[in-house]
This record gives C-alpha cells, structure tokens and sequence, in this order.
C-alpha cells in the first residue's frame, strides 16, 4: 500500500518545492521506492521529458533527487500564464488551449481533477510513497471551492500533511495559527506537523515561539530548517530570481541576463552562474546592463509583449548600443525569436498583435503555429563560429519548448544540426549566427549545461579580455547529485525524523 506525505505552505515560496526534493532524496537514500506529485503547478520554467510532454520544473528536480527519470504523471496539470489573468493549460504534457482565470477556476478545474486522479492511480501503482507538494496556501478561501492541488488532494487521499511556514519573510507563527484557524476541522485533522523554514540565527532563540506554537496549535514543530544559500539546485519559477545571492561579483566574466516579465525558463543559466569565473546577473532595467563580456536574451511565454516591454523600457536600444560596441549577444527560444525581423501571430496564440517588427539583428521571420513542439533533442554543431571562432561539437543535449516556425530571409550560417528528436533520428538545422559573428540565436534551452559547450564559450569571452583560458571546470550533472546530497543532510539535520516516519506510516 502506498504511503503519502503532503507538504503544504501557508502562502506561495516557502520551500514547499525544495522540501519536497529534500523528503525525495532523503527517503531514496534510504532505498525507498519514492516519487514526487504535484496535481496543478502554475510556473513558466517547464521542461520536456523523454516522450516529448511538458511539466513543471521543480517535478523535474524531485524526480531527479529520487533517482527517476520525469514523468508527466508527476505533475498532471501544468499552468503557464500567458498574459493578464490567463494561461495555457497543460494536461498531461499536452496543451489544451488558453483559458481565462475564471474560466479554469469556476469551469475547469474540477475536470482536470478527474485526470489528477488518474495520474495519481498510475504512481500508486508503481510506488511506496509519494511525497506530495501543495501550491500557494491551503487557506485562500476565494478559490478553495475549487482547488486541485491542496486539501482536496489530502482528503482524496488521506495523506498527513506537513504546514510550512518561511520566517524569513516574517510572520510564520501567526501565518502557521491563521492557516490552522482558516481550515475546516477534517481538514485540520490532516494536518500532523509544522515546520518553520529558512530561519537565520540561534535556534535556542526561537524556543519559545516553538512552545507556543505546540500548545496554540496542538500540533508538533517538526523542525526548523536553517536558510540555505545557492543551493544548485533548479527553481520553480522566476520569484525566486529576486531572492538570488551574488558571491561571484569579482568574477572576470560579467553576464547579463534581460529579465523579462514573462521570462520562462531561466534555469537554462544556472550551469553559467556556478562557474567560478562568471558573474551572471539579470537586468530588468536600462541601467541595469551595465558593460557585460556577454548579453543572453532568455525564453519567453509571451515573446511579443515582452519584446514590446524591451522596446519601450529602453532595453531594445541598450541591445543597438551594445552591439555597436561589438559585446555579443545569445537569444535563446523566445529571445532567439526577438533577434529577427518580424513576428507573425496569425491565430493569436500569444496575443492580440497580427505582426510586430523585431529587432532585426538576424534575416528570419518567426510565424507562431497551432501546434507546440515540445521534444528532448540531440544536436551537433553545423557552422558553429561564434566571435570569429570555429568550433566543433558533438552530441550536445538539449529540448525544445516553442510554437514558432522560423523562416530566413537571407543566407545564414546556423550554429546547430539536431540529430535526433524525442530519440527519432533526424536531420534539422538549429539557430542562427549574425555576418559579424556576434549574435547567435537558438531554440536549444538547456545548451549551457554541457560542459564543454559551456567551459568553450566562457573560454571564447576570456581571450576577448587577454585572459588565459581554464581547463573545464565543472561537471554540472555531478555537482547537482552533490547539492541534492547536501539539502538531504541539512534537512536530516534539521527535522525529527523518527517522528515524521511515525506520521508516514500511522494507518
């Protein structure tokens, strides 16, 4: 019979998602058949699994902290906001269509919970315990009549839920009181354990605030999880970009990230910002940009509004200027797209807008199609001779999450061939370099996390600043097994966890 534990927040970025990795790793080190759900995540960083479905990022990280390989089954419902108070829903990896908020929330939701319960009987299947992750807060009564993804799921299952609270940000104990106040009483009863995270200082101070919780609450403070910096391990979405600590400020490297306000997918940098000799920041402002060795233009849900946000905040002639400075740039999926001349929208699957200019850096027209392609691809280099450099690559790996079909306007030199898509072999050219040499575009998300491809182009900045070039640095994939090892022990550390066994198997 399989055994559950529901990890539930009081409000949204508590740690729900790095908990639920932890509980992951944790009870996969100690050789139980473990695998992570959650039935509805609303995020932008998305990936593609094998078969070529999309699903949230932070199931990606979960599944991988228990030694799986992703399965859309892990998180059925995927939500993806696409504009004000709208999505594009995802069910089961595929997308059905756009839907307003009321429409999902008061017509919807509770039709995709007959999938939620399907994905769910598919893992009770194959399973020993599930560690489970709820979303925002259990308590938000204006949507509680229809929500999927917190108690409805620890009713369904009879799952023990744990209560999280972030004292951080200020507030837990009466943030974890008001929650507990707010539910109903069998729903209450779910409730079998607190825990307060990212605390900072002397926990012998809290220990007060810890006996009132327990005898406000009647309920057991199973820990406090001390505040974990640059973990390395991938975030859900991008609300966790304004809580990023900077270390490498001294770095030789400086790259600048545009942050969007739809920017999806920024989990393609991570691999840049742990080298040693990077210094990788985002830019949402003009000001912002400063004089960077190199500029990415990330992945966008929403390319035209963002590239129409670019051009009237100023950024769009910060990126001219920049250019005529000869500091390269990289667009990646959406941002490859902005490179070009024009965007068409024929069916208005990202907005209202028929076509807008680009910004013209690369000859090709990006038209947005019905049908999303979505696939895990492995590709080789083609014509790959970035900043005057030639260089070959093979079998780097990668995937695709995009709707536009781009067409060039003039002979080009592409960077990449994909060789093989969602395991199929093929024979498809990839991105685009500018006749300078200094623009490169690409619908590849992911490409910086193969290591020689990565150690090969920092190396590439490095001799345009007279600096020596360094042996590859890092091996990416080791070291986030290592930071899943280290969040694993602190958590360990930190929670009872004899007593959150007890909770586990109490029938």
């Amino acid at each position: 019979m399989t055994k559950y534990i529901m990890l539930q927040g009081t409000s949204s970025h508590v740690g729900k998602s790095i908990l639920t990795t932890a509980l992951c790793r944790i009870f996969f080190q100690d050789g139980i058949n473990i695998a992570p759900f959650k039935a509805q995540n609303m995020a932008l960083n998305s990936y593609v699994t094998e078969d070529g479905r999309e699903m949230g990022r932070a199931q990606i990280a979960q599944a991988e902290a228990a030694g799986l390989k992703p399965s859309v089954e892990m998180n059925p419902v995927l939500l993806k906001p696409t504009g004000n108070a709208s999505s594009q829903v995802i069910l089961m990896g595929r997308p059905i269509g756009n839907m307003s908020a009321k429409q999902y929330h008061q017509g919807y939701s509770l039709k995709a919970f007959e999938t939620v319960k399907q994905a769910l009987n598919s893992l009770q299947n194959k399973f020993e315990m599930l560690a489970i992750e709820g979303a925002g807060s259990p308590a938000e009564v204006n949507l509680k009549a229809n929500d999927i993804v917190n108690m409805r799921i620890a009713k369904y299952l009879n799952a023990p839920v744990l209560l999280i609270a972030d004292i951080d940000r200020g507030g837990a104990l009466a943030s974890l009181v008001g929650t507990l106040e707010l539910l109903d009483d069998d729903e209450r009863d779910l409730v079998k354990g607190l825990v307060i995270n990212k605390f900072r200082g002397d926990i012998k101070l809290l220990a007060p605030a810890i006996d009132f919780l327990e005898k406000k609450t009647a309920k057991p403070v199973l820990g406090v999880i001390p505040y974990l910096e640059n973990l390395g391990i991938d975030d859900e979405d991008s609300v966790s970009l304004d809580d990023k600590i900077t270390t490498n400020n001294n770095a030789p490297l400086k790259i600048a990230v545009i942050r969007t306000p739809k920017i999806s997918n920024f989990t393609d940098f991570a691999a840049l910002a742990q080298e040693k000799d990077v210094f990788l920041y985002y830019a949402a402002k003009p000001e912002q940009l400063g004089k960077p060795d190199l500029i990415i233009l990330p992945g966008s849900k929403n390319t035209t509004e963002d590239l129409l946000h670019l051009r009237a905040c100023g950024i769009e002639k910060k990126l001219q200027k920049a250019h005529a400075d000869k500091i390269p740039l990289i667009g990646i999926c959406g941002g490859y797209q902005m490179l070009g001349q024009k965007i068409c929208d024929p069916y208005h699957t990202e907005s209202s807008h028929n076509t807008i200019t680009a910004f013209s850096f690369l000859p090709m027209i990006t038209t947005f199609a019905r049908k999303k392609i979505t696939s895990q691809v492995t590709a080789q280099s083609l014509d790959w001779h970035f900043l005057d450099e030639q260089h070959d690559f093979s079998s780097l790996h990668g995937y695709e999450i995009h709707m536009g079909l781009t067409e060039f306007t003039a002979k080009t030199a592409h960077p990449f061939v994909i060789k093989k898509h969602n395991g199929k072999k093929v024979d498809k050219i990839d991105g685009a370099i500018s006749s300078d040499n200094l623009i490169m575009g690409s619908y590849i998300h992911g490409i910086f996390d193969n290591d020689e491809y990565r150690r090969t182009l920092l190396n590439m900045l490095r001799r345009r600043k007279g600096l020596s070039p360094l042996p590859l640095q890092q091996n990416y994939a080791a070291q986030k097994q290592a930071a899943f090892n280290r969040l694993a022990q602190t958590v360990r550390n930190a929670l009872d966890m004899e007593k959150l066994k007890q909770i586990i198997n109490k029938d």
